[in-house]
């Protein structure tokens, strides 16, 4: 479990990938835009 085991964390961040282990940060512009859609 490290650099090469693609369901790792360290893994994921080697291989550039993203998953369940390490998820996409959510930009917070999209989040404000979702939230104001869902509001109205």
């Amino acid at each position: 479990m490290g650099k090469g085991d693609k369901k790792s964390k360290r893994g994921k961040i080697n291989n550039g990938s993203y998953g369940k282990r390490r998820l996409r940060k959510a930009s917070k512009s999209t989040v404000a835009a979702s939230n104001e859609k869902s509001k109205s």
